[in-house]
């Protein structure tokens, strides 16, 4: 039974006519049964001991459907990028508009509507471009954002990167690896500009410090005065930016 457990990476259960897919992630170090309801994969995680059964697993996991269905509830709604739909760019509201037939790719302005100043995100093409356009659009930006902030501070403390890479990683906002790579999610072009100015410093930090020591954080205080709004703001709301479009 134990050999056959191995094969089966996730179970499905039911609770008030609501099926629920729970992937299994089985831990060597894990000493008993444990559920989590990530936000940003919108998805429900089983972690097994090993030696943990598929049997025991499925009736932990049905012991907890109202907490799972509570959760799940509880998640904010996923927005698309699609026409008509109002996303975060550096932190400020834009409404997503379709002009088809139109040239000209993808670009915000600025208009007056009832009075009233409107952030738009303009996209040509046909409706089943709008995801693809608008996802381009953002990540450009967001590598023309997080390249300026890292040079920047590069200069600053002297020190260099080999290589600035965009991912959509659902658990870490940046990373700087031992060879001096650094990586960022393209979403922290939809927080406030000194949420992704922050993490650049965070970063570049590291390509000096290596850990999270008292140096490597007053080196990062130096260099950004909002680390703590920043670091806050993150914790109260980089959830929700897994929201806008579909994970990658």
């Amino acid at each position: 039974m134990a050999v056959a457990d191995r094969t089966v990476d996730f179970i499905e259960i039911e609770h008030c006519q609501e099926i629920y897919r729970v992937a299994i992630r089985r831990v060597a170090g894990a000493r008993r049964y444990t559920l989590r309801v990530r936000t940003a994969n919108r998805d429900v995680v089983l972690t097994m001991p090993a030696r943990g059964t598929v049997d025991e697993a499925r009736k932990f996991a049905q012991q907890h459907t109202a907490w799972i269905g509570a959760r799940i509830r509880r998640l904010p709604k996923p927005i698309p990028f699609q026409n008509g739909a109002t996303i975060p760019f550096r932190g400020v509201d834009h409404l997503i508009k379709l002009k088809e037939g139109s040239r000209g790719g993808v670009w915000n302005e600025h208009q007056v509507v009832d009075g009233m100043d409107v952030r738009v995100i303009f996209t040509s093409g046909t409706s089943e471009h709008v995801d693809r356009r608008i996802r381009d659009f953002l990540k450009k930006h967001a590598r023309l954002d997080l390249i300026e902030a890292v040079r920047r501070y590069s200069g600053a403390i002297g020190v260099s990167s080999r290589r600035v890479s965009l991912r959509d990683t659902s658990s870490r906002w940046g990373s700087c690896s031992a060879s001096g790579n650094l990586n960022f999610s393209w979403r922290l072009i939809l927080a406030p500009s000194f949420v992704l100015d922050y993490l650049a410093a965070h970063e570049v930090a590291h390509l000096k410090y290596l850990n999270h020591s008292a140096e490597f954080w007053a080196l990062v205080r130096s260099m950004s005065a909002q680390t703590d709004s920043a670091e806050a703001w993150l914790t109260a709301h980089g959830a929700q930016l897994h929201r806008y479009g579909k994970i990658e």
